[in-house]
């Protein structure tokens, strides 16, 4: 089963990306992806 996550931008802490994720994964998840609100490319981190 995968949960559902949503993506917050470390910069503006705007939440812009849904995603799934594995069940098992133990540490957060991190990617780089465009910001909207910041216009440039930012780490955004999965939500508690």
């Amino acid at each position: 089963m995968r949960k559902k996550v949503i993506l917050i931008c470390e910069n503006c802490l705007s939440r812009n990306y849904e995603t799934t994720l594995p069940e098992g994964l133990t540490s957060r998840f991190e990617i780089k992806k465009y910001c909207p609100k910041c216009k440039r490319h930012t780490i955004h981190k999965e939500s508690k």
